[in-house]
């Protein structure tokens, strides 16, 4: 069976729709970017691409988050296709030092604030959960909805006055405005970007709809035992098993002014290159991290793809039109996610309709 599925290599790979269960509600904007009607916000919030990470929940089926590729020969998951080949999928560097993809892509849509919360760097994932990895991400804001008549806004970052023992203070009497008054509150709009580093507080308030690239785990440390909507948060999605004494000692207890925050996190995307035909611009890149990329093609003609050695991932925002791979044609249209394995050395976008996709690539 290894030997059959190393032909997929080859050829550009569509994701099948992969939504994950949440403690928060959302996702309409999901359903609209993928032209699914009714547009419904639920319990199912956030899309995953890509993804060879299973989802962390208690109750919630096993393989929930690992993404499926639909080929001639049946449904495979994408961890399976990467285990036939890993040089030929990933490339040869990625394949020797991760074995595996090395980043986890969302399509993310809050309908409410999600709890607050922390993810760990790579020493405190190394010494606490054993992983290579921990969740480093980032954030670049796609869309954004009012909620009842408020503005779309995100926390991130310790402002000036706070303190270790504030913050344990206000977990253990679960106040949930000194904690957000501990945070900096940013509004936020179609273009932004942002960096959040393991160690880093911060909160998605309600009404953004973003593309988050990140280290590809689940480790998600939670204050609020309670969801804004009043969902009750069991220890295990508080503390991942590791206990609240533990579990606060993942946060960062630097502290900001809100200047300092925009400057630490915040992110100016750079025009690479620009024709009639396209702008590529870079958002995410080794100047703010080691752990993925994330560039964007606006189209509106044809622009031609070289490999580099490892794989990348197309996420098709808005537009349509045909990709040429190895002499042979294939569509894209909004909506659609696309791996691209290494053994690609070249891939051209034409549209048909200008286009908007967002390209993105896996450590260094």
């Amino acid at each position: 069976m290894s030997k059959d599925l190393q032909k997929y290599a080859h050829i550009p790979l569509k994701q099948k729709s992969n939504r994950v269960w949440r403690t928060y509600e959302g996702g309409a904007l999901i359903d609209r970017w993928k032209n699914h009607s009714p547009e419904t916000d639920g319990q199912m919030p956030e899309q995953w691409i890509m993804s060879t990470v299973t989802a962390r929940g208690n109750g919630r089926p096993e393989n929930e988050g690992l993404s499926l590729i639909e080929t001639p020969e049946g449904t495979f998951s994408l961890k399976e296709l990467i285990k036939a080949n890993k040089e030929l999928y990933l490339g040869e560097g990625l394949a020797k030092k991760y074995g595996t993809t090395g980043v986890l892509i969302k399509m993310l849509d809050s309908m409410e604030r999600l709890t607050v919360q922390v993810h760990p760097d790579k020493a405190y994932a190394k010494t606490v959960f054993n992983s290579e990895f921990g969740k480093t991400e980032s954030w670049y804001v796609l869309n954004t909805r009012e909620i009842n008549g408020k503005k779309s806004v995100v926390y991130m970052g310790f402002k000036k006055h706070v303190t270790k023992a504030l913050w344990q203070t206000h977990f253990e009497n679960q106040d949930i405005e000194g904690m957000l008054d501990c945070l900096h509150k940013i509004e936020v709009q179609p273009g932004d970007a942002f960096m959040i580093y393991g160690g880093v507080p911060h909160a998605i308030g309600a009404g953004c709809f973003l593309m988050e690239v990140q280290e590809p785990t689940d480790y998600t440390m939670r204050v609020e035992k309670t969801t804004p909507a009043g969902l009750k948060i069991g220890p295990e999605l508080i503390h991942q098993g590791v206990g609240e004494a533990k579990m606060l000692e993942c946060f960062h207890y630097d502290t900001f002014t809100m200047e300092e925050a925009l400057n630490e996190w915040k992110i100016e995307p750079e025009v690479l290159e620009q024709t009639e035909a396209y702008t590529l611009k870079t958002l995410f890149n080794i100047k703010h991290t080691n752990c993925f990329g994330l560039s964007e093609l606006l189209l509106n003609g044809e622009h031609t793809i070289k490999g580099n050695a490892c794989f990348y991932v197309a996420v098709i925002y808005s537009g349509a039109g045909q990709m040429i791979c190895n002499g042979k044609t294939y569509s894209y249209t909004q909506g659609d996610e696309i791996f691209i394995s290494a053994a690609i050395s070249e891939l051209t976008f034409k549209s048909d309709t200008a286009s908007k996709i967002l390209l993105c690539y896996p450590p260094n």
